[in-house]
């Protein structure tokens, strides 16, 4: 089996690395196209006004001056002469649940390996701030991926379909299982920090405050919560088949099927 990585937090994060030693107990036949630097919160970005930058790092290791999305494309159409069978994207440093997903450059990835034709995932890591320092049990996700990849990878998924895999904060042996879970509801919270540089002039970083979570029995974020593995089966259709009917009469056409 050949395995395409990537990730969006650059070529030299730890969850990359942590990644690959997960992807070697599947396979030997490991790829990896990742960013030069950090892309986190991209989404499904591409660099169409700038050209792509690839550097070989060791053999089956490139960086790309691009984005996740980017690092797929060239992965599957540039970099390998075959096409792998299944793209893993992460360990993201944070989950990636709720509405984050839309944010996520690490769902970007499996979204790009499916919309290539490949079965793929996006592998997360829940964490905590200790002493304003990230605390990421890394360990989580290396002890229980490799078996709960090698029961999912095999499912027929249906096309368009997409598997976003988050990793609760606790020990190995606090995990709880794997529970299927639906998308979660997060306060959005997103703030502007307005400051001046040293010559008075205005600029400003976006950052995320304390966030309020829905949290249903059978959502993501409940799941993690529990100390369960969170699975959730996303796909790239997004229309909403509740309200077509609705609009359809708004604008005075019959019922839609």
């Amino acid at each position: 089996m050949r395995i395409l990585l990537t990730n969006d937090d650059g070529i030299h994060a730890e969850g990359l690395a942590a990644l690959e030693r997960i992807a070697r107990t599947l396979s030997d036949d490991v790829w990896i196209v990742a960013p030069e630097t950090d892309q986190s919160g991209l989404a499904h970005s591409l660099s169409l006004s700038e050209p792509l930058r690839l550097r070989k790092i060791s053999d089956k290791h490139f960086a790309l001056r691009g984005t996740p999305t980017d690092c797929v494309i060239m992965g599957i159409r540039q970099v390998m002469d075959i096409k792998p069978d299944l793209v893993l994207s992460g360990v993201n440093s944070g989950s990636n649940v709720a509405d984050d997903v839309t944010y996520s450059g690490t769902i970007a990835g499996a979204i790009e390996g499916t919309m290539q034709g490949v079965c793929s995932f996006a592998l997360s890591q829940a964490y905590l701030y200790e002493d304003g320092a990230r605390i990421v049990p890394w360990e989580v996700c290396e002890t229980h991926a490799p078996a709960l990849l090698e029961k999912l990878m095999v499912l027929d998924l249906p096309e368009g379909t997409f598997l976003n895999l988050n990793f609760p904060n606790c020990r190995p042996d606090e995990v709880d299982g794997a529970e299927v879970t639906m998308q979660g509801k997060l306060a959005f919270n997103l703030q502007v920090d307005a400051r001046s540089d040293g010559r008075g002039f205005p600029y400003y970083w976006l950052k995320f405050g304390e966030r309020a979570g829905a949290f249903i029995e059978g959502t993501d974020i409940h799941a993690l919560k529990h100390n369960k593995i969170s699975v959730t089966p996303l796909k790239l259709d997004l229309t909403d088949y509740s309200v077509t009917d609705r609009v359809a009469r708004a604008l005075g056409y019959g019922a839609q099927v």
